[in-house]
């Protein structure tokens, strides 16, 4: 009897190991850069029910459904770009606010290695259900909101002025009801020389427990950036345009002296949070570069995409990651403010890297070798010798971009009314 039961656990066990050794896809041989975890080595991912099942130096492959050579190539977690606006509609005067200069997600975010985006305040606490409705129930890509404190959004014009819109108490019970999908709150475009919106939105952030981001500046004078980190902003809270130089704003960098100002240090020491939030005017190099130089480079790196940003210097998120390795930041430095760094700044770290049990969210990334040009809004012009371009991205455990069908086999989505194409001889 014994030897019966040994015999039948001995089997047991036997098939389940050969069923924990198949997999959906297994990457081989990719260079994996996994800021969370520490990995930064030539390592297998095996891919299994949507979830990263194993991360290791030799999965085997004879059981996988398919595989992918990643050899030369750069593996990463998903890129979550934290500044984006995506709630496009038809309505000629909205701005971006269900208006044609907001991007529909699904067309820009694979291509470039993106996942998660987080639309930055284009709807308000009256426009975020037709957001959801039209935008974020429809789109594969996942979106996640910060809440504008103006209820009409980024509609632009007079409607962002509106301080009888700005409303914390609304805005932080629509962001509480709505935990799964809100993630933060958004000031943007006020030019009052005054504090009204800067304060709204952080009741609204206390109110609903997560962190504010704020476009600060338009006003005339500007108003101070040390009394906004020191005195308005809380630990967590994001100032997004951090490389901005404009007229109307504050920059943390001193057009004289061309040094950080010391406060902007403190500031960080203090948990304020910087975000490149590129746009379309928004980043300069002139900032950037004598930043950098100083030792500080941004927490997170996003790309305020809009038509008006990826048609102008900011292109995508795999641009603007490309422009600060010009700079001098390292690969790796690139890729932590590109995956886990703002999966921590949303409060959702379950993002972000590629830990055994997370949701398969994966970036493969080509750094190409050539000559490449980089210029910012003034027309100023770097030059590098590499940049980023995605190979592949597969978002919960599916492939949803090949750029040259390295899957094997490729697996195309399958068109009914189309009939098969002949074998080439």
């Amino acid at each position: 009897m014994k030897k019966l039961l040994c015999f039948f656990t001995s089997l047991f066990l036997i098939s389940f190991l050969g069923f924990g050794q198949s997999y959906d896809i297994v990457i081989r041989n990719g260079h994996v850069i996994d800021p969370k975890n520490n990995i930064d080595a030539v390592m297998d991912i095996g891919i299994r029910g949507g979830k990263i099942a194993t991360v290791a130096k030799k999965v085997d492959t004879s059981k996988a459904i398919q595989v992918v050579d990643a050899k030369g190539l750069i593996v990463t977690p998903g890129l979550i770009d934290i500044h984006t606006h995506d709630f496009f509609g038809t309505e000629p005067d909205h701005y971006l606010s269900n208006g044609l200069d907001a991007i529909a997600p699904d067309g820009f975010t694979f291509r470039t290695g993106v996942t998660t985006v987080v639309d930055a305040g284009s709807s308000g606490w009256k426009s975020f259900a037709l957001f959801k409705k039209n935008i974020i129930d429809n789109s594969k890509t996942r979106i996640l909101v910060m809440l504008n404190i103006v209820g009409e959004g980024m509609r632009g014009g007079p409607w962002e002025q509106d301080r009888r819109d700005m409303d914390g108490r609304l805005t932080g019970m629509l962001a509480r009801a709505n935990a799964k999908i809100v993630v933060g709150i958004k000031t943007a475009h006020f030019e009052g020389h005054d504090w009204t919106a800067v304060d709204q939105a952080v009741e609204a952030g206390k109110l609903a427990n997560i962190p504010v981001m704020v476009d600060f500046g338009g006003s005339t004078p500007p108003l101070s950036i040390e009394e906004l980190f020191m005195k308005h902003l809380r630990p967590g809270d994001i100032f997004t345009h951090c490389y901005a130089q404009l007229r109307t704003r504050e920059s943390i960098v001193d057009t004289l002296t061309w040094k950080i100002k010391p406060f902007v240090f403190e500031a960080r020491k203090r948990g304020i949070i910087f975000d490149v939030g590129y746009g379309g005017i928004s980043f300069a190099f002139s900032q950037a570069i004598p930043a950098l130089q100083q030792g500080f480079a941004p927490n997170s790196i996003s790309t305020d995409l809009h038509t008006g940003s990826m048609n102008n210097a900011m292109k995508d998120l795999l641009n603007v990651m490309s422009k600060f390795m010009a700079m001098g930041m390292d690969l790796q430095s690139v890729i932590n403010a590109s995956t886990w760094n703002p999966a921590r700044e949303i409060k959702h770290e379950e993002l972000g890297n590629l830990s055994v049990g997370a949701g398969a969210d994966i970036a493969i990334l080509n750094l190409r070798k050539g000559k490449f040009g980089f210029f910012d809004y003034v027309g100023r012009k770097i030059e590098a010798d590499q940049k980023l371009e995605a190979e592949m991205t597969i978002l919960g455990g599916k492939i949803v971009y090949d750029l040259n069908g390295i899957a094997d086999p490729v697996i195309a989505p399958a068109i009914p009314h189309l009939p098969a194409a002949p074998e080439l001889h």
